[in-house]
């Protein structure tokens, strides 16, 4: 049973950059991996997600050009970085994983995730 643990939250400017880290208590190697965020009322959304193989990661329009996902299979983690960050960003911030070889889903609803993180929170002040 994989378990990730997020961290790198905090509290930050408008702006201002921040790196999220997702360490996964296993091998990550084969799992695709997503970032999502919720904000208090409101559903949990789709951040980024970067596939078990590499390649390019896709992402959100509210976050593109801004954020970027990289993943190191040898230390267990995947991250997110937090570039010009916006009011808009503030969420509680979740990384979650599955299987990825075979799989051929866009990775882009957490139904699709088997694996989550607790969450760490993010919030950006205006």
């Amino acid at each position: 049973q994989m378990q990730l643990v997020e961290s790198g939250g905090g509290l930050v400017q408008a702006g201002a950059s921040l790196k999220l880290s997702c360490a996964a208590s296993g091998r990550i190697f084969g799992y695709n991996v997503g970032w999502f965020r919720q904000a208090p009322g409101k559903d949990r959304e789709f951040v980024g997600a970067i596939r078990w193989s590499g390649g390019t990661p896709y992402y959100a329009d509210s976050v593109k050009g801004r954020f970027i996902i990289t993943r190191d299979d040898a230390k267990l983690t995947v991250y997110l970085q937090m570039n010009t960050m916006k009011p808009d960003d503030t969420a509680a911030y979740y990384c979650a994983a599955r299987f990825g070889v075979g799989y051929g889903g866009a990775g882009k609803t957490p139904s699709e995730y088997d694996y989550w993180g607790q969450g760490t929170q993010v919030t950006v002040s205006s």
